[in-house]
């Protein structure tokens, strides 16, 4: 038996080992639970561009109340 032969027969053997191991009672998060972190990724997106385009909107004046307008 060639040694790719045998990587690729324990390859094969552990994945029938893994698949007698799994638990068909364990929930897993599936296609919702995907459409919701992608929805709360474009939500959270969106806020930020906004955000963006609202603090490149503010007129600041670097100058404190009170003091001499610099140079």
């Amino acid at each position: 038996m060639s040694p790719t032969t045998a990587l690729a027969h324990a390859h094969t053997s552990g994945l029938v080992d893994l698949a007698k191991e799994f638990d068909e009672t364990k929930v897993s998060p599936g296609i919702l639970g995907f459409l919701v972190f992608a929805a709360l990724g474009l939500a959270v997106w969106m806020l930020l561009k906004s955000m963006n385009r609202h603090i490149g909107k503010v007129d600041f004046d670097d100058r404190a109340e009170g003091g001499a307008k610099r140079p």
